[in-house]
């Protein structure tokens, strides 16, 4: 599918407003005084994750889209902006990923708390090394993003530095609270430095091994592991693959010796199977998120079940 062709147009502010109406939705404007909880609402299941972490009690995460959901293609819905109206803290993940859906749903909140240079406003991205940036783009290039790549949470280091994002800015916020979020970011980040010993032998096992992704998305993945990424089922993001694509891609496949497609579960595998079957390989459909399976239920464990999977298929 070509996600760039087949965006779907998101409704309106005053449709959306009409059903928000129309449902009797009264809104109540929480506040950390009243409830003794900061109120974070969050692009990605990722980013939620995270903050619960950080926050523990103190705070109340919520998200918009689901793990299982393409991020790029969120459907605007009227509990959304209602959820967003009674935000303390909004955080996404930033580079235009969420470009499609975001402002129709801010407008609609005209929340102060979380309007673009508010303290409860956080683009996460202003803390990530970002790779794939400052380059020129058109739309000719398919769904290219040229302020980088943003799925930069497949790396710990990243996970790491949203942690300590979030830990500032609540702490800003409430900072009734602060040593509770440096006390809980500590202990964040040492689940995950646990959890990397454990997987470190399917590090070693990764590095340097030859895989085909479908989508960039697994960029940052790679440089993490040393998984050696030398195609692309998308010959530009977001652009289906033609038939001269997929030749080139199977020759370089039984050229590198790469046994493994690896892609998220929101994508059509068909084509996969079909250059999997012509070279040898195997498709791994594995999600990068959290919920995007049963038993993906934090950040630790979809990194842990992405880097044993991969492992496991290249051994």
């Amino acid at each position: 599918m070509n996600r760039t062709l087949t965006t779907r147009r998101p409704m309106s502010v005053a449709r959306l407003a009409r059903w928000i109406l129309a449902a009797g939705a009264a809104s109540v404007l929480w506040s950390t005084e009243a409830h003794g909880q900061l109120k974070v609402v969050t692009s990605t299941t990722d980013l939620a994750d995270i903050a619960r972490a950080v926050g523990g009690d103190h705070v109340r995460a919520t998200h918009i889209g689901e793990g299982y959901e393409d991020p790029h293609f969120v459907q605007p819905k009227p509990s959304f902006i209602l959820r967003l109206r009674e935000a303390d803290v909004w955080a996404y993940v930033g580079l235009d990923l969420e470009i499609g859906w975001m402002p129709l749903l801010l407008d609609g909140a005209r929340n102060q708390r979380i309007t673009a240079g508010a303290r409860g406003h956080i683009n996460v991205s202003t803390v990530i090394p970002v790779l794939d940036a400052n380059r020129a783009v058109d739309r000719s290039q398919g769904d290219v993003h040229p302020l980088g790549n943003p799925h930069y949470w497949l790396d710990p280091a990243n996970a790491r530095r949203i942690a300590a994002l979030f830990r500032d800015r609540f702490s800003e916020l409430d900072p009734g609270h602060a040593a509770a979020y440096a006390a809980n970011t500590s202990a964040f980040e040492a689940r995950l430095g646990a959890a990397e010993q454990g997987w470190a032998a399917d590090l070693a096992t990764l590095k340097d091994k030859p895989i085909v992704a479908w989508h960039a998305s697994w960029r940052y993945f790679a440089a993490y592991t040393g998984v050696r990424i030398v195609g692309f089922m998308e010959p530009k993001p977001g652009v289906p693959p033609s038939p001269a694509h997929l030749a080139s891609l199977v020759a370089t496949m039984k050229a590198t010796g790469a046994r493994v497609i690896l892609m998220e579960p929101f994508y059509d595998r068909r084509t996969a199977d079909k250059v999997a079957r012509e070279t040898g390989a195997r498709v791994l459909v594995v999600p990068p998120s959290v919920g995007g399976a049963k038993g993906l239920d934090d950040y630790i464990a979809v990194m842990r079940n992405a880097v044993a999977t991969v492992a496991a298929a290249v051994r």
